[in-house]
């Protein structure tokens, strides 16, 4: 039986849905505007070959209208196009979890646009239960920013910093030495248990290293803590089906553990493309090999940095035949994402986007896939491709794919 590797390229959005306006994404394309900003800033267009041939260019282009500026073009080799979410959010959790079969139909429970903006009775709770001696921050926030105006007095004070964006997420940042790292842990531990209630999605643990504010800097050693998906998804039902979903990055996390075979923590592009290499020259038949590529969210969406963004898509490009290469005749390769995350764009949040539906196998015949209505498609066709039990919601392309080969 074959297999199938996930690539999320986190945040890798290709244009604004036809409900966009609602989230004031009207306009947004991740991947066009970082290109375009490459090009105004280097005078240079950028060359994303690999991608280019696994249609991820034609896929933008046929989802906004808009021609990329790209050093070359090349003719799709794979299955290639575009979907919209079905979920209310754009969110994380909401990407991933629709893409695996399930998507969220109900409203995640979100903290107001005030400072402070977390209820006095949850703080009051936390404080009680955990014995900190209080928190820093309270408010929506950038978390490099909110570092580098809260990280020292942090240190000073032994007061954890809590902030929130406009996705549903409770954030925490603690120093790994000053603070300790399983403190940080178990104070998040404590804030999932207490926000179950108020459907927070995640708590995320955000340590980070430094002695000022100039040297402040995240580590890797990131925890997510989501609630649990409101219905099996297509990981849950391989592995009880006998088959290995291999976790690689936060995916393990943002599926709350659920369905997850192995896992692997990495950090940094490189790394999590390393170990995705390691992992498939090794994963059994019966496979689903996952991994989170977050630094294009991270690093440069949420940072606004276009041409950093550029630049880390551009190291994904080039690693990739070291992937297809590990292909074996029977895998099939999917790249894809959970939102967009114009770093064009006015703020600094994820953006209401179509993403790439790309999907390969040596030697195929490429297929236009066309527009898909849920990123659900994608768990629907691995349900199909492992002979599962069909999901509740998405159309499978898997029939194209095997007619392809």
């Amino acid at each position: 039986m074959a297999r199938a590797i996930i690539l999320m390229a986190d945040s890798l959005g290709i244009g604004a849905t036809p409900d966009a306006h609602t989230f004031g994404d009207t306009g947004a394309n991740t991947l066009a505007h970082l290109l375009a900003a490459y090009h105004g800033e280097t005078g240079q267009k950028l060359a994303l070959p690999n991608l280019s041939k696994l249609g991820l260019i034609e896929a933008c282009q046929q989802a906004s209208g808009t021609i990329c500026q790209i050093a070359q073009s090349f003719a799709p080799i794979a299955a290639y196009g575009y979907a919209k979410e079905l979920s209310t959010g754009k969110d994380t959790p909401s990407g991933h979890w629709e893409m695996a079969g399930v998507p969220v139909l109900f409203d995640w429970g979100y903290f107001p646009q005030t400072v402070p903006c977390f209820d006095d009775e949850f703080i009051n709770e936390l404080v009680k239960r955990t014995g900190i001696a209080g928190i820093l921050g309270n408010c929506h926030a950038s978390g490099t920013t909110i570092l580098e105006q809260l990280g020292e007095e942090h240190i000073q004070t032994g007061k954890p910093i809590c902030y929130t964006s406009t996705d549903s997420v409770f954030q925490i940042a603690a120093h790994e030495a000053h603070f300790g790292l399983e403190k940080l842990y178990q104070i998040c531990e404590v804030a999932r248990e207490l926000l179950d209630d108020m459907n927070i999605g995640r708590v995320i643990a955000r340590p980070f290293l430094g002695e000022t504010a100039a040297e402040f800097a995240r580590t890797g050693n990131r925890r997510d803590y989501a609630v649990l998906p409101p219905a099996p998804t297509v990981l849950d039902k391989l592995a009880q089906a006998d088959g290995q979903v291999i976790s690689i990055g936060k995916i393990s996390d943002i599926y709350a553990h659920q369905g997850i075979t192995q896992k692997f923590k990495a950090s940094g592009l490189n790394n999590l493309l390393d170990k995705t290499a390691e992992v498939m020259s090794t994963a059994p038949e019966k496979s689903i090999i996952f991994t989170n590529l977050v630094d294009f969210d991270e690093k440069f969406g949420h940072r606004r940095n276009a041409v950093g963004y550029a630049q880390a898509l551009a190291e994904f490009d080039a690693y990739l035949p070291k992937l297809i290469a590990l292909l074996r005749p029977d895998d099939v390769m999917i790249i894809t994402a959970d939102h967009g995350c114009d770093p064009t764009w006015p703020g600094t949040d994820h953006t209401r986007e179509y993403v790439p539906v790309l999907a390969y196998q040596p030697n195929m015949t490429p297929i236009n896939l066309g527009e898909r209505n849920s990123f659900a498609d994608i768990g629907q066709t691995l349900a199909k491709w492992f002979d599962l039990p069909a999901m509740e919601y998405g159309e499978s392309f898997a029939q194209s794919l095997n007619k392809a080969n």
